[in-house]
């Protein structure tokens, strides 16, 4: 079976739509498209949906807002396209990008299509199977691909206007404060804490640079055999900000551990070949040119990016009461939300002070 296919089930019931519209929009958008479209869902993915297109021999990806109502700003299939498509050729892998559709008369909500890129999907961070010397190189990889994202040039790129250049924390903690609130199903305490504690604590020197948002291992394609990165996927929540909040995020992945949500915290990484916190850090901060990063601020990063990951996870248990969510572990997922902030909460006391 074609290995595309192998990561794929058919169309969810709540996520099915209207395929010869489909076909027929393909046909002037496209180019090569010839019909005969067959359409499956990938697996896994908590937020916008995503399909296979095969045709003619030929596989396309298709990313579509959710059905049904949706939060404010969130989904933004329009983003993904805008930016995938300035990186085409920028250092950063990325699929290439073919169109947008913001005609929700055609399936049922906006979405583009872009090149199938085929590789390897990593969903397990500890990376089983594999020696350490790939699991080191990998890692090295990953590091590499995302210095190179943060160290881009905006104006080259066309995306100056792709978000505001200050008071990136300020916005994230007032954007996922309001994502919360507008999910809640079970009252949080910790999350109404931190919300009432992050904005007076802002660190103060926050550079700008292209940010992905959502830098887990899972949302990269990696080449079939070597160590190497070939796309980075799922730039919804991308925008212009601070690039260690993004890294801090990504490394979100060392603090916590596989029950608590796709982590590897408790792990002999040393004996795994992975870099250990530390180490991978010093990587980035040499790629990047920074002499050092503040301890204080990094924990900070952490603080927030525990909180906007428990806000994003409240947002999963939403979709998952009202039937919306295009995975179906969403319930599951979702009830990490409140672990998570307990969390959060609990290291912005021990490290940070906070009362």
């Amino acid at each position: 079976m074609d290995t595309a296919v192998q990561l794929t089930v058919p169309v969810a019931p709540h996520n099915q739509f209207d395929e010869s519209a489909l076909a027929a929009y393909m046909f002037t958008h496209v180019a090569g498209f010839q019909g005969g479209l067959q359409v499956s869902q990938f697996k896994g993915g908590q937020s916008n949906p995503t399909f296979l297109l095969t045709a003619g021999g030929r596989h396309h990806v298709l990313r579509k807002k959710p059905n049904g109502l949706l939060l404010p700003s969130a989904h933004a299939v329009e983003r993904e396209y805008r930016v995938i498509t300035a990186l085409q050729g920028s250092g950063v892998p990325v699929p290439l990008s073919h169109c947008l559709c913001e005609d929700s008369r055609v399936i049922g909500t906006p979405f583009y299509i872009m090149d199938h890129v085929p590789g390897r999907v990593l969903w397990d961070p500890r990376l089983p199977g594999m020696t350490p010397a790939e699991r080191g190189a990998i890692y090295d990889d990953i590091n590499r691909v995302i210095a190179t994202l943060h160290g881009l040039d905006l104006k080259a790129l066309g995306l100056e206007g792709f978000g505001r250049h200050e008071n990136h924390l300020q916005r994230q903690i007032a954007r996922w404060s309001q994502q919360y609130r507008a999910s809640v199903t079970v009252s949080q305490p910790a999350m109404d804490r931190l919300i009432d504690w992050l904005p007076a604590h802002i660190p103060p020197g926050e550079s700008t640079s292209v940010v992905h948002g959502d830098l887990r291992i899972d949302n990269m394609i990696f080449h079939a055999t070597e160590p190497r990165v070939v796309a980075v996927l799922d730039w919804e929540l991308s925008t212009l900000g601070d690039p260690l909040v993004d890294f801090s995020y990504h490394m979100l992945t060392w603090e916590l551990s596989k029950e608590q949500f796709r982590g590897m915290a408790g792990t002999d990484l040393a004996s795994l070949g992975i870099p250990d916190q530390q180490t991978y850090l010093k990587l980035y901060a040499h790629r990047t040119g920074r002499a050092s990063i503040d301890p204080q601020h990094w924990e900070f990063y952490m603080v927030f990016n525990l909180f906007r990951l428990a806000a994003i996870l409240q947002g999963i248990a939403k979709r998952a009461e009202e039937g919306t969510a295009s995975n179906p572990t969403a319930a599951e997922t979702g009830r990490c939300a409140g672990p998570i902030a307990e969390l959060a909460w609990r290291r912005a006391r021990e490290q940070l002070g906070a009362t």
